[in-house]
């Protein structure tokens, strides 16, 4: 089956008709409003994770210099 000519492939075609569908469309939007709080959950759990490694690792340092003595 040859592709339109507007299209350099096959695929490119397809995608195009995929972003016409009103999954695509509304999956877009959601995405987009939700990013914000992704953004953030993301930066709150990773500093999350950097204090409790911090506390882990200073444990480790602790109890390292304690049980070598």
């Amino acid at each position: 089956m040859k592709h339109s000519p507007e299209y350099r492939s096959r695929r490119e075609e397809e995608r195009a008709e995929q972003k016409k569908t009103i999954g695509y469309k509304v999956w877009s939007v959601v995405f987009a409003l939700m990013y914000p709080f992704i953004a953030v959950f993301t930066f709150l759990f990773s500093t999350l994770v950097m204090i409790f490694s911090g506390i882990s690792q200073g444990l480790a340092y602790v109890l390292g210099k304690v049980v070598r003595k």
